[in-house]
């Protein structure tokens, strides 16, 4: 198992001891989704929340199609 391997493994490890404790405290603003929906302005329009989300979507587009193409986008 290669240094990066372990990397994005432990990654994954941290962000489930992150998450799981919010999910299960139920506090809001608590979890990755809702500090996305913050900051990205999707439950409430402050300034610039077209440009915040414009900047979401354009990422989530590029990620599905890199990861879909294999990486060749």
């Amino acid at each position: 198992m290669s240094g990066w391997t372990v990397g994005w493994v432990m990654w994954l490890v941290m962000f489930g001891a992150i998450e799981g404790p919010a999910l299960a405290h139920r506090a809001s603003g608590a979890t990755l989704s809702q500090h996305l929906w913050n900051w990205f302005a999707i439950t409430r329009q402050s300034s610039g929340w077209r440009l915040r989300r414009f900047a979401l979507l354009a990422l989530l587009a590029w990620l599905s199609a890199h990861l879909l193409s294999g990486g060749r986008f």
